[in-house]
């Protein structure tokens, strides 16, 4: 991997899912538990951040 960046990500509860969103960028997902939406707002990152890197590489 490449460059390593800290960002934060707040967590709160809506219901029966726990949200995780990035406080630095615009990108936010959900899980069952606490350490599922971390983890899935951490996937959502990367993806978002590779996209801005290489935006050619996700059009048709």
């Amino acid at each position: 991997m490449g460059n390593q960046q800290m960002l934060t990500a707040t967590v709160h509860r809506e219901e029966d899912w726990y949200i995780a969103q990035c406080l630095e960028i615009d990108v936010a997902s959900q899980g069952r538990t606490i350490r599922e939406a971390l983890g899935n707002v951490r996937e959502a990152v990367e993806l978002y951040l590779a996209e801005v890197a290489e935006p050619e590489r996700g059009r048709h």
